[in-house]
């Protein structure tokens, strides 16, 4: 985890983590490479949002991620920019103790993590995410926000995910947040793990 910066007790959430010299740590700044991503130990799977379109969306994953010890990983094009109000809203003091890695494209994340195994989270999917034995290094795999771009069929269906699961859901209703719906997939994945590295 980033360890660097440094908060106030009365920290506020608009405001920035700043390092030793005053100056703002933001998400970008704290970025990991893919390389770097790809060797890292970890006790949860990696979490990948494939062209994520809303920045609180991304902002609150990031908060997830720093607080479970997850790799977070955007696949451009993002519907926003990284130094986004929102995205810092909702990440609020968490952007230096996240690692997150920016992808061009999908290709990229497949190409620089070659052992690992693709998990797509798809309301279509007809296997319950429960049913999955996760490993550290799985990604879980999500695709854009509903009602702004068509589900990618070619990524969430294509010849490198190796499942397609599912949260269950009432019938007469569209989808969850999400960040909702990561949130729900990582903590069940780092419970099969027993918490390793939690308290």
């Amino acid at each position: 985890m980033y360890e660097y910066g440094y908060r106030r007790s009365n920290y506020g959430p608009d405001e920035l983590v700043t390092d030793a010299h005053g100056n703002p740590i933001s998400v970008v700044d704290a970025m990991l490479s893919a390389e770097d991503a790809s060797k890292a130990e970890t006790v949860t799977p990696h979490l990948c949002y494939y062209s994520p379109r809303i920045p609180g969306n991304t902002g609150s994953a990031i908060r997830l991620c720093a607080v479970t010890g997850t790799i977070l990983h955007l696949v451009e094009p993002l519907g926003f920019n990284l130094h986004d109000t929102k995205l810092r809203r909702a990440g609020l003091d968490y952007h230096d103790m996240a690692h997150v890695v920016l992808h061009p494209n999908f290709e990229n994340l497949v190409e620089s993590m070659p052992g690992s195994r693709i998990i797509a989270f798809t309301a279509h999917a007809t296997k319950l995410y429960t049913e999955v034995e996760y490993r550290p290094n799985d990604i879980l795999l999500f695709g854009p926000e509903p009602g702004n771009i068509p589900d990618p069929v070619d990524v969430m269906y294509g010849p490198y995910v190796a499942e397609q699961v599912r949260l269950p859901m009432r019938p007469s209703l569209r989808s969850l947040n999400l960040t909702n719906c990561a949130s729900i997939a990582i903590y069940e994945a780092w419970r099969q793990l027993g918490f390793a590295g939690g308290r």
